[in-house]
């Protein structure tokens, strides 16, 4: 097995200049109709509140096929995220869409979990119609440095996940350095990611476009050495569409065009909806 422990050490502060770089320079040449377009249709709407009831899934499912309809010129989101529980409620609503079912499972959003726990409840949440599934890393054992487990324990989910995409979640801000986040990043990919994912949106710092470009950069050289693609998906805070188009950014520099749809690309957000119909009425 690979030896993650030789991750070499990243310069946060290089990172952050290549960050402000790409920022500054933004996307010339780029139409705002077509990027509030490109944002909206990799958004995975999500839900994953304790209070969360059948009646709100429902409301969020039809809000989230319903974007095509309002004459914006926008597609409907990508996806819908809510807890195991709820996959067989939001399966329903979305007959006959496009949208597809994305799931937590595996003990979030702590992790602390025994992983045949874990792998039951993400069976569980297969079982009831999840098309993706969104896990967390054990950050605990990563932190004292167990990085075989970690990855034994991804392998282990991603083989419970079936057919069903995994989206593998690092919670950066709970891993202190850009060199963890690296290391992470390399473990998830190692393992099986399909997406690999900043935040559960529980903790602060969620997504930051720091941990997004340590993230980014790890994709590209996994796609450089061995031609697989992984996808990319920030989520946590991000309800505004100037925040969201940072990272959109950020993509389109590091991994290039190929990347920005939502078969690799995705957004997890349960408030950037409105602020992109918003601004869309009023380019309009």
């Amino acid at each position: 097995m690979q030896d993650f422990s030789q991750t070499p050490e990243i310069s946060e502060k290089e990172i952050n200049i290549e960050v402000q770089r790409i920022l500054t320079a933004g996307l010339p040449g780029t139409d705002r109709k077509e990027l509030l377009s490109s944002i909206m249709g990799i958004i995975d709407l999500t839900t994953l509140e304790g209070a969360d009831t059948d009646r709100k899934v429902i409301d969020m499912c039809n809000k989230g096929k319903s974007i095509e309809g309002m004459g914006l010129g926008l597609p409907n989101v990508a996806a819908v995220c809510v807890y195991p529980t709820l996959v067989r409620t939001a399966r329903k609503a979305l007959e006959r869409s496009n949208l597809k079912v994305a799931a937590v499972a595996g003990a979030f959003p702590a992790g602390q979990s025994p992983i045949h726990i874990k792998v039951e409840e993400v069976k569980y949440t297969v079982g009831e119609g999840a098309d993706e599934i969104d896990m967390v890393i054990s950050r605990g054992k990563f932190l004292e440095g167990e990085y075989n487990l970690v990855f034994d324990e991804i392998a282990a989910i991603k083989e419970a996940c079936g057919e069903a995409h995994l989206k593998v979640i690092l919670e950066t801000g709970e891993l202190q350095t850009p060199t963890l986040i690296r290391r992470a990043s390399e473990i998830a990919i190692a393992a099986g990611a399909d997406f690999i994912k900043t935040s559960t949106g529980k903790i602060q710092p969620a997504a930051t476009e720091v941990a997004m470009m340590v993230m980014l950069q790890a994709i590209k050289e996994h796609h450089e050495k061995t031609g697989k693609m992984v996808g990319i998906k920030p989520a946590g805070g991000i309800s505004e569409t100037d925040k969201a188009i940072n990272y959109y950014a950020l993509t389109a520099e590091v991994l290039g065009s190929k990347w920005l749809n939502k078969d690799w690309f995705r957004i997890g957000a349960s408030r950037l909806v409105d602020a992109v119909v918003e601004e869309a009425k009023s380019l309009k």
